[in-house]
């Protein structure tokens, strides 16, 4: 596939100012914020959520070039057929549905999620795809720099091994101690992994998955690669196909003012404690309050939607 995708990327062309170069089979698919209440409740199911990634890729013929999972959505930049990556994409979500409803006895809790995808034809927007993806947890308001986000790519590319700023994953000491049995426990999966698939602290190491030499070479140096992440706008990327759904206020913020609102209002700060009634008007003071969709707004107040939107 390498001589493939150093074609397809227009890798190795020498660089015009200001002229872009044409791509074949990049694409950007993510999951939209708002059609789920959360999908990743907290840091075990994050590296759980990492680690699904590693035999999902295996079974597809795709390159992940950037990821980020946040507790909402997540993004992946492939590389790779259109039908290849699409599968790849429903396999992940599928996948982590069932692991939910393992671990909270409810089926199908991903079922109205939304799966979209952008079509990525020239450099300049690859890159500015890649740079939107691993800054989405600092537009979310998270309080992290796009390489310190643990659940993502972003500490990957650029990385200057065997000196003191290194992080952890980059040694894979921990490896040492895994046999390929527990490795394969680790990433929940009957599929055989080698013995050589480096782990830190029960995580894949994610260099292993994604293709990291490649985004360095499309980059082509540090310069550019800072470049980009600083002139990214999420605009860019929104005003392609459609505005994807991000809340201005961080999801576990708002639930954290769900219950102030509802202790404020009634009493109570848990949800299931509230009637029909003082439920909508709950949705109703959080909208008008804060910066967040109706969607979103009604599954946090464990409304439904469809049923409610012309009363918020």
């Amino acid at each position: 596939m390498e001589s493939d995708v150093v074609s397809d990327l227009g890798i190795g062309l020498t660089a015009t100012k200001g002229k872009v170069v044409s791509v074949r089979n990049c694409w950007h698919f993510y999951t939209a914020g708002d059609s789920v209440e959360v999908m990743f409740h907290n840091g075990q199911e994050f590296l759980d959520g990492m680690n699904r990634i590693f035999p999902i890729v295996a079974c597809y013929d795709v390159l992940i070039l950037a990821f980020v999972l946040m507790d909402t959505h997540v993004h992946f930049v492939l590389y790779g057929d259109f039908d290849s990556c699409n599968r790849f994409i429903h396999e992940y979500v599928r996948r982590t549905s069932m692991y939910l409803s393992l671990r909270y006895q409810k089926r199908k809790s991903l079922r109205d999620i939304e799966i979209s995808h952008q079509s990525i034809n020239d450099d300049r927007y690859l890159k500015t795809a890649i740079c939107y993806v691993l800054k989405n947890p600092l537009s979310a308001g998270l309080p992290y720099n796009p390489w310190d986000y643990p659940w993502s790519s972003g500490s990957l590319y650029y990385r200057s091994p065997n000196i003191w700023t290194s992080p952890k994953w980059m040694l894979g000491m921990d490896s040492i101690l895994q046999t390929a049995q527990d490795k394969r426990m680790i990433a929940k999966t009957r599929v055989k992994i080698d013995s050589g698939i480096r782990v830190v602290d029960n995580l894949i190491l994610p260099d292993q998955y994604v293709a990291v030499t490649i985004v360095e070479r499309l980059f082509k140096s540090h310069k550019a690669f800072y470049f980009y992440m600083s002139i990214s706008k999420d605009v860019d990327i929104e005003s392609r196909g459609g505005a994807i759904s991000q809340l201005t206020v961080p999801l576990s913020e708002m639930r954290d003012n769900r219950r102030m609102l509802s202790q404020e209002m009634f009493g109570k700060d848990e949800l299931r404690c509230l009637k029909m009634e003082q439920r909508l008007l709950l949705a109703r003071r959080m909208k008008s309050r804060y910066n967040s969709s109706p969607k979103q707004i009604a599954r946090l107040c464990g409304l439904v939607y469809d049923e409610v939107m012309d009363l918020l």
